[in-house]
């Protein structure tokens, strides 16, 4: 607790780090404020049929990611799940696309192009989803007694504006706490909607285990154990890494020594981290969107991809994440480049030969433990609809894996390490003792 104190003062001393956590703190108070911005001729209190329908299902993770301004009707409704959308049809494009690629190499500014083109396809599907949330919307607030007037009428044109105004809004919000913040701002902006959502799914599985007869306050301390084993095993995955030894041979310039030590590489079990998670379920939003955000109008197949306890959302939700792990390592480890690297700082691998043999050992290893790495991903990402098996409420069984528990460990661990780095920059102890570093998601691609 001294330690944890201490550390506290240190950061308070750093202006730089200090300005910055307060600056994040703000953009999230904005946020957090806007969640409950009902939109302009919205009745708050009919809202009871669409809380009532985000209390559970897909739906129920989608109000998560707005950080409930969903079941709220708010400006910010539609949440920043149509930037990530558009984020993954970029890309794909960047594989398929010559015209992409080529952008993708030009550095910083084909970036900003690329970054660009993102906000636009955002927009379009903005656009496209504002009007299917307005139409569940007046369906909802019909059995409340209140319909509205959906059609192509002033309120569904002003309310599509606003909606995709707030969802870009949220995005800008991101992008300044990722410049002006702690950084990974998009990545912050959906933890601090998880979050909020954690202590009401607490006192909820609380409360309905107190009231359970033959054991059901023992039941609720088996769960908050379970979920705490399930939480250091995903600690354990997105930090675990598997070590390749580099020795660098000597050289001799004028009357210094250069090389003739072993270093190791580290190669990270999960280098694509909580991304292909991200990814996967704003995929498998899509058949929740094409339906309005109701399943009263879909058919079988889509109602199948739209229970997030059945076999096969859950199924294809795992493929989708194994796929994703995959695509984003081939993005992020470049074995060519390494043993570019390696080669010009006159390193190579023991037993290796330097160039094309060792950017083949180097893709092998990245291969072997890649796959074990997304098979234990998509392991902990499909935990909730076992936990609901046996009895867990749908608040509570989605911190037991999931999108939700993975995106909280992979951004409060790269949080953490950030605030550390800037702490030892300054010749500041961090969170921990001495020889032991919080291991964040450095080399992975962070929104």
């Amino acid at each position: 607790m001294r330690k944890f104190i201490e550390t506290i003062q240190n950061i308070w001393k750093i202006e730089d780090l200090r300005n910055r956590l307060l600056t994040t703190l703000l953009f999230v108070l904005i946020y957090r404020f806007g969640s409950f911005v009902v939109l302009p001729g919205i009745d708050p209190t009919a809202l009871t049929s669409l809380h009532a329908q985000t209390a559970g299902g897909l739906m129920a993770l989608l109000d998560m990611f707005s950080g409930g301004a969903f079941s709220n009707a708010s400006v910010f409704a539609l949440g920043i799940m149509p930037y990530i959308s558009a984020s993954i049809v970029i890309q794909l494009l960047t594989i398929a696309v010559p015209y992409f690629q080529k952008m993708q190499k030009e550095g910083e500014s084909g970036r900003q192009k690329m970054n660009q083109i993102t906000r636009y396809l955002t927009v379009a599907i903005l656009l496209f989803q504002g009007p299917s949330y307005l139409v569940n919307l007046s369906v909802q607030m019909a059995q409340a007694g209140q319909p509205l007037a959906i059609g192509f009428n002033w309120f569904t044109i002003s309310s599509t504006i606003i909606l995709c105004a707030g969802s870009m809004f949220v995005m800008w919000l991101g992008e300044r706490i990722t410049d002006r913040g702690i950084g990974n701002g998009i990545s912050f902006i959906i933890l601090i909607g998880i979050i909020a959502r954690l202590p009401g799914a607490i006192v909820q599985e609380f409360s309905s285990r107190l009231n359970d007869a033959g054991g059901g306050l023992m039941v609720f301390f088996i769960e908050v154990i379970i979920l705490l084993f399930v939480f250091a095993f995903a600690i354990m995955l997105v930090q675990g890494t598997r070590k390749i030894p580099v020795q660098y041979a000597k050289r001799i310039v004028g009357n210094k020594q250069y090389g003739g030590v072993r270093q190791y590489i580290p190669l990270k079990v999960n280098a694509a981290n909580v991304m292909p998670i991200i990814f996967a379920q704003a995929i498998m939003f899509i058949p929740i969107a094409l339906v309005g955000f109701s399943a009263s109008g879909a058919n079988a197949f889509t109602r199948a991809f739209m229970d997030n306890d059945g076999f096969w959302y859950n199924f294809v939700f795992a493929i989708l994440i194994i796929a994703f792990t995959y695509f984003y390592t081939a993005i992020i480890i470049n074995p060519v480049q390494m043993a570019e690297n390696l080669k010009l700082n006159n390193g190579f691998i023991p037993g290796v030969k330097p160039g094309k043999k060792t950017a083949e050992y180097i893709d092998t290893i990245m291969s072997r433990i890649t796959l074990p790495g997304s098979i234990l991903l998509a392991i902990i990402a499909v935990l909730p609809a076992f936990a609901r098996l046996f009895g867990v409420s749908m608040s509570f069984a989605q911190f037991y894996g999931g999108t939700s528990l993975l995106i909280m460990v992979g951004v409060i661990l790269d949080t953490l390490q950030q605030i550390e780095s800037h702490l030892l920059m300054r010749h500041y102890d961090g969170f921990f003792e001495s020889g032991m570093r919080i291991k964040g998601r450095s080399g992975a691609m962070a929104y």
